[in-house]
């Protein structure tokens, strides 16, 4: 649980703690609760007092994966749109603002944040920065400062973090980057990732118009730090996803997801340099479709690597190895090795991946990617999405946006964006740089 100040801290365990502490003063000696741990100390066995923020959409499966533990707060700006999950939790305390839930509750120990993309990193900061525990939603970030800087933060606060990418903890995850390490097809030289999305309106214009805001929203809270402008249902629920002020479009939603895999299984870092092509853009929202191309140098002995992404309908190529009849998904990978290609999870043609069988398991199996943070938050190991790793993939996706931004698209048709890693920008190209970033409307900052 946590202390008065509401901070957690991690710690050695119990049993390491009583073992050595009774080898200096003897088997008998009784150790006062808060000794054994620290101030703010969890214990293995008890359960954290969790808060989940933004319950209305994604949210409400977040809580109930955290459920094993106390959920003792729910917050969201729309309590009309969050009601059939409050009564999931009588016991709750309710609010609509996570400032006044995280300054007037003290017994909370973690928060679950579930908010839409702009008000990711405003929300995780305040929660760090008190000391609580933080799992926020993929993409972390809208930018790729917020990533760095939550990161930093992160570590200063000694704080257990994870970001919801959920496949990061699976088997297929795990099979993929043991497979590559087996040399099933060779050293990876090309990946292909494509998905769906967006499954949301995209390259569409401000609504016009007066629209009644809800009763139950309060819209100035939903904007948070984004720039003012009226309620439309156009954005919300669900639908902020497509416009630059609230998401990060196809490729945040799923990048983050999608692109994990990659990044673990080739020992990925940041790009050297990263383009982008896509469908007409406008200033309002994210375009119908988009190729994002992000070129890796050699690590080590393994090759240099290029990585595309692909989204609004579009995918690769169709590889010769492919049988016909078989289709390429709406989603997919498809890694290309000196030996052969993998086709999400399977080398292709299927005879090869009979003839291949199956990788020896090298990697250590998850207990899940919820439990990970919550033992992490009880002084465990820390999660397979914890802000280190979440922070530099969370970057990189967002690089590709950075990409597609109108302002910079004539430049962006004659030269790649080189990213200089150790400055945490990009090198070539200053106006490029402003999108890193974004200015929050007044009363608002990390």
């Amino acid at each position: 649980m946590s202390n008065e100040s509401g901070i957690v801290r991690k710690s050695i365990s119990r049993r390491r703690f009583i073992r050595g502490a009774g080898a200096a003063v003897g088997a008998f000696t009784i150790v006062p609760r808060h000794v054994l741990g620290g101030r703010g100390y969890v214990a293995a066995n008890d359960k954290l007092n969790i808060a989940v923020i933004g319950i209305g959409g994604k949210g409400k499966t977040d809580a109930r994966e955290v459920s094993s533990e106390n959920i003792v707060a729910l917050c969201d700006v729309d309590f009309g749109h969050a009601a059939k999950i409050f009564e999931e939790y009588p016991k709750a305390r309710r609010y609509k603002d996570y400032r006044r839930m995280l300054d007037k509750q003290k017994d909370i120990d973690g928060v679950v944040i579930a908010t839409p993309d702009h008000t990711h990193a405003v929300i995780s900061m305040a929660a760090m920065k008190r000391g609580k525990h933080v799992y926020c939603q993929k993409p972390l970030t809208q930018t790729i400062e917020e990533a760095q800087l939550l990161r930093k933060t992160a570590r200063r606060m000694n704080v257990a973090t994870q970001m919801g990418n959920q496949g990061q903890a699976g088997e297929e995850r795990r099979r993929i980057e043991e497979m590559i390490t087996d040399d099933a097809i060779g050293e990876i030289t090309e990946v292909h990732v494509w998905t769906n999305r967006p499954i949301w309106p995209q390259a569409v214009g401000r609504p016009d118009g007066h629209v009644h805001t809800p009763d139950e929203l309060d819209w100035d809270l939903w904007l948070g730090p984004a720039p003012e402008r009226p309620y439309n249902p156009a954005y919300h629920p669900f639908k902020w996803r497509g416009w630059w002020d609230f998401g990060t479009g196809a490729l945040g939603d799923m990048g983050c997801h999608n692109i994990d895999p990659i990044f673990r299984a080739l020992k990925l870092r940041y790009p050297l340099t990263v383009q982008a092509t896509s469908t007409p853009v406008n200033k309002e929202t994210y375009p119908a479709g988009s190729m994002v191309t992000y070129d890796f140098g050699a690590r080590g002995s393994k090759p240099p690597v290029t990585v595309t992404w692909y989204d609004g309908g579009l995918k690769p190529l169709r590889p010769a190895e492919l049988e016909d009849g078989r289709q390429m998904g709406k989603q997919g990978t498809l890694y290309v090795g000196e030996k052969g290609k993998i086709l999400d999870g399977r080398v292709i043609p299927e005879s090869k991946m009979r003839q291949y069988g199956v990788p020896p398991k090298t990697i250590a199996r998850s207990p899940g990617h919820y439990v990970e943070w919550i033992e992490a938050c009880k002084g465990g190991e820390p999660g397979g999405a914890n802000f280190d790793f979440a922070g530099p993939l969370t970057e990189t996706v967002l690089m590709g946006n950075v990409a597609l931004r109108m302002a910079i698209a004539d430049k962006m048709s004659r030269q790649r964006l080189h990213w200089d890693a150790g400055k945490g920008e990009f090198s070539n190209m200053p106006e490029a740089n402003e999108f890193l970033r974004r200015p929050y409307r007044q009363g608002w900052t990390l």
